[in-house]
């Protein structure tokens, strides 16, 4: 029996170590940290608890198929609850614009808002859908490593149909001609770490998983989703160590041996699959001789995708006007990337996004548990904010649109980006580890396989097919598929 030997318990991680625990492989993972799920973390400040993570979950077949492989019933571990009226956007004028999977409920607001987008949408959720089917058919659950595997002549064509060289803002722009409508479906890039001015136009099939086959929660909290993962692989035999670092992987003859953990215990195994910010993990673990195809400056030439201030704030009251997520909207959508992407520094007229969990879950919390997300640059040498006087300047935003949290804190919890750097060991504190603001990074990220060192895997969201919850858990089945049908 093989012995995969994992780095790092994050979904990508725990996706592979099912799949491979099931067909016949023995399992042992590390994490560093006191929780599995990476960045899908359970945050519990009092009687508030908090998803630090995503707030929402699309694409609920992913994480039940890892399950039904494992011959696990999901319905005895998840309950997704679907939430029809999943976002409502606010801007600066008092226009306000609810996103919904209700397609009449959609038409009757681009009435009022967008005329041309009543005529539209239709045509748009179509293109949508495409761009998804052709990503889903031909990108997603395979592996890349140069520009040569895109020779195939239906993968060219595929690829070509996703609309490489166009925005996400100029794709948006043929369906939607109100600026406030345009930019709330451009939100969309920052799903990725990116700017929808910048970005491809191929992520836009967003749009079809959010208004096409709908958002979700899962019933407890989103963390949930780690639990089933966790319980499986301990069902399965897997062995797994929380609050283990390990510190090298430990290369011979251009082949993996095991790890070196942090106490100096060498771990010896057949396969390592590294679940981790790539840029980050790669070159600690990894000695620069063994990976002359990544070398250092490799690593430091990708551009970070964008990170994240938190404000996770337990209230003691329940807010009639909120529901699960809102997005209180900067003035200049365009001129905050401009100051997150160039300037590299904190937006000055941020645009705030707050979910409410406890409107859907009320065992949640006994008031309303507020995890309040504004985008960040990632972590540079010259960060220079006081992190009380941003934390107040959204909340004075808030404020003005009627959502006083000061006068309703109970308790309160901030993350900056360079706690996130820590935390998840995430390069530069971003949340998506590569931005898809460069063509070359959006369709051609660092591969699953190691070019240089034998039997060295890569999961997770810097690696293809990308970040994003869905995408990891599809990176570690796909690194598994590839351990199976090659060793």
């Amino acid at each position: 029996m093989k012995h995969v030997l994992i780095v790092g318990g994050g979904l990508g991680g725990l996706a592979a170590g099912i799949k491979l625990q099931a067909n016949g492989y023995q399992v042992t993972i590390f994490e560093q940290n006191g929780h599995f799920g990476g960045k899908m973390m359970p945050v519990q400040l009092g009687d508030y608890s908090f998803d630090f993570g995503p707030n929402t979950i699309t694409m609920p077949y992913v994480f039940q198929k890892v399950l039904k492989e494992a011959g696990e019933n999901p319905d005895n571990h998840l309950e997704f609850v679907h939430i029809e009226k999943h976002t409502h956007n606010l801007f600066p004028d008092g226009t306000s614009f609810y996103m919904t999977t209700n397609r009449n409920e959609m038409v009757e607001q681009f009435e009022q808002l967008d005329p041309h987008a009543e005529i539209s949408y239709y045509d748009y959720l179509e293109e949508v859908k495409l761009l998804y089917e052709t990503a889903e058919n031909h990108f997603f659950h395979r592996t890349f490593s140069s520009w040569t595997d895109y020779l195939d002549s239906k993968l060219f064509r595929a690829l070509w149909s996703v609309r490489p060289f166009e925005t996400i803002d100029h794709f948006h722009r043929q369906f939607f001609r109100n600026d406030y409508i345009r930019n709330a479906f451009n939100r969309y890039a920052t799903y990725v770490g990116s700017s929808p001015f910048t970005s491809p136009a191929a992520f836009a099939l967003i749009g079809h998983l959010e208004m096409g086959e709908g958002v979700y929660y899962v019933k407890g909290g989103n963390t949930k989703i780690v639990k089933a993962f966790e319980d499986t692989l301990r069902t399965l035999g897997a062995s797994l160590h929380l609050k283990t670092k390990v510190n090298k992987i430990i290369v011979q003859e251009k082949q993996v041996r095991g790890v070196e953990l942090e106490n100096g215990e060498i771990i010896t195994g057949d396969i390592v699959v590294v679940n981790g910010d790539l840029l980050t993990a790669y070159p600690e673990l990894v000695e620069e001789a063994h990976r002359p195809h990544f070398k250092n400056k490799k690593a430091k030439s990708y551009e970070p995708s964008i990170s994240a201030f938190v404000i996770m704030a337990g209230l003691k009251n329940r807010n009639p006007n909120l529901i699960h997520h809102q997005v209180y909207f900067a003035e200049d959508y365009q001129a905050e990337f401009h100051e997150l992407l160039q300037e590299k520094r904190m937006p000055g007229d941020p645009t705030i996004c707050v979910c409410n969990s406890s409107y859907i879950d009320q065992d949640a919390a006994p008031g309303d548990n507020l995890f309040i997300l504004v985008h960040a640059p990632a972590v540079t040498d010259e960060d220079s904010y006081d992190k009380e006087e941003y934390k107040h300047l959204i909340y004075d935003k808030l404020k003005r649109y009627g959502l006083d949290i000061p006068s309703q804190l109970v308790v309160e919890k901030v993350v900056q980006p360079s706690d996130i750097a820590s935390t998840f060991s995430g390069y530069k504190g971003t949340l998506y580890g590569i931005s898809s603001n460069r063509k070359l990074d959006s369709f051609l990220r660092p591969s699953n396989v190691s070019k240089d060192v034998a039997n060295l895997y890569f999961a997770g969201g810097t690696a293809h097919p990308r970040g994003g919850s869905p995408m990891v858990v599809i990176s570690g089945m796909n690194v598994a598929d590839k351990i199976i049908h090659h060793s």
